[in-house]
């Protein structure tokens, strides 16, 4: 006999649990089904967290190393306990997820681990992970089962000298060589953390400019900075393939104009971007139609599939593969099927590179709207003339604001430099009310603080920054 339940949500990473805990708020009886032993999805586990922890403590070692002296801190013999760093990582990692574990105990939603596959629109059989199968009944069913690496066709992951971000994260000793495949998001984080602990840092990017996605004036400052750090870049170059004999490898690849690049290494990171995770869920037997080639799942405005009765968020459907863009989705399914008006707004999700310095942003970047004729005012402030920044030695980088020509809307804020991951809710904040560049110039920032940046840049716009 299957358990009854009103919602089942296949994923309990943080779109999946979120929803879950949302839905659970609501009165609904929710069961939430984990192929992991653990809770949190790749976010967790294998993901955001574990990243940042590790890009915290390499960011404390370089500080150690090269900075300490400027404050007049004397450091003796420095020494890296990779170990250490790697068990700090996993007690983060464990703490976080263990909180998961409460809040869906606390929101009375019952965890299931295990591998789900529906059997219909509304079943699922789930083949749990200490053995056994047990039978699913839902109202509802929410798909929240994220994504993976992707590997390049040539170049499968070994898990040992070919990696995914998973296994560069728990490297036991630091690399002598790492090239990293992808100037993307991924690719840079890891290849920064690395890089501070000792490592050669070697970047192989097919296009012609890293993080493409993001403003290009803010991309180009980013890559300068990078490579001041010692990165190494090569840019428009393909890789064409790699050997690999015992613990070492050769990196074979194609520049621009021909020439052959060799490249030998110890480790080679593939990040070349994810790809969405249904396998095993057997969508074609409960009729959820799949895009063959990304794997993504269509839904519309309310997160439905082509099956009323089974709705995706997060990864497995289209738009930035962003952690908080899922448990806005989770949220906003959840009140949806409650009956409540859930709602997203995609064009005021921020994203940030967690290198050093940060580069955080939201809405629309320069190339954007000169492509769509609309026209703009530019408001910028560097760290350079800030208080707090040059208090800090944090002074790299700038704040550009990008505001509507005629109605002086924000339409775009781009931050390079210390702390822009959390400088850059403001700039959310005012555009999902449709503020102004005026709105912020005109609200009073605590000084000294960082966020003073985001108002000079925001009175720069109308030319009368203060302080540049």
């Amino acid at each position: 006999m299957a358990e009854r339940y009103d919602l089942v949500v296949v994923g309990a990473g943080p779109g999946g649990y979120v929803a879950a805990i949302r839905a659970a708020q609501l009165g609904m009886k929710v069961a939430c089904v984990e192929k992991r032993s653990d809770l949190g999805g790749t976010c967790l586990n294998i993901g955001c967290i574990p990243s940042k922890a590790l890009l915290d403590s390499s960011e404390l070692y370089h500080l150690a190393k090269e900075r300490f002296g400027k404050h007049g801190i004397k450091v003796g013999s420095l020494a890296l306990d990779v170990p250490a760093m790697l068990k700090r990582k996993d007690e983060v990692v464990k703490g976080l997820t263990d909180g998961v574990r409460y809040l869906l105990r606390k929101n009375k939603i019952e965890p299931i681990f295990g591998a789900a596959k529906l059997t219909s629109p509304t079943t699922l059989q789930v083949a749990k992970n200490e053995g056994g199968t047990v039978d699913l009944e839902a109202g509802h069913i929410l798909l929240a089962t994220g994504s993976e690496p992707m590997p390049l066709p040539f170049l499968p992951f070994d898990g040992k000298t070919v990696v995914s971000s998973t296994e560069a994260l728990c490297f036991d000793k630091v690399p002598e060589h790492l090239v990293v495949i992808g100037g993307g998001v991924i690719g840079l984080e890891l290849g920064s953390v690395w890089k501070r602990l000792g490592a050669k840092v070697t970047v192989i990017e097919f296009l012609p400019r890293i993080v493409p996605t993001a403003d290009l004036e803010m991309g180009a400052l980013l890559h300068k900075s990078l490579v001041k750090q010692g990165l190494e870049f090569h840019l428009e170059t393909k890789v064409t393939g790699a050997k690999v004999e015992g613990a070492k490898a050769t990196v074979t690849a194609q520049t621009k104009d021909g020439k052959t690049l060799s490249v030998p290494c110890d480790k080679i990171l593939v990040a070349v971007g994810r790809r969405a995770y249904s396998e095993g869920l057997d969508l074609a037997k409960a009729g959820v139609t799949v895009e063959q080639r990304t794997g993504k799942v269509a839904v519309d405005g309310r997160f439905r599939t082509n099956v009323p009765t089974i709705s995706a968020i997060g990864d497995l459907i289209d738009g930035p593969m962003l952690a908080h863009k899922a448990e806005d989705e989770g949220v906003a399914f959840a009140e949806i099927l409650a009956g409540k008006s859930g709602h997203v707004d995609y064009n005021t999700i921020p994203n940030v590179v967690y290198t050093w310095p940060e580069l955080a942003s939201v809405g629309q970047t320069e190339e954007q709207l000169k492509e769509q004729g609309v026209g703009y005012r530019v408001g910028k402030f560097p760290f350079l003339a800030n208080g707090r920044a040059k208090a800090m030695d944090e002074t790299e980088g700038l704040v550009k604001i990008l505001a509507d020509a005629k109605t002086d809307r924000v339409l775009g804020v781009h931050i390079l430099g210390p702390r822009a991951s959390d400088l850059i809710s403001e700039a959310v904040t005012v555009m999902e009310f449709a503020g102004s560049s005026e709105d912020i110039a005109r609200i009073c920032h605590a000084h000294p603080t960082l966020s003073e940046a985001v108002r000079e840049a925001a009175l720069a716009v109308d030319k009368r920054a203060i302080h540049s």
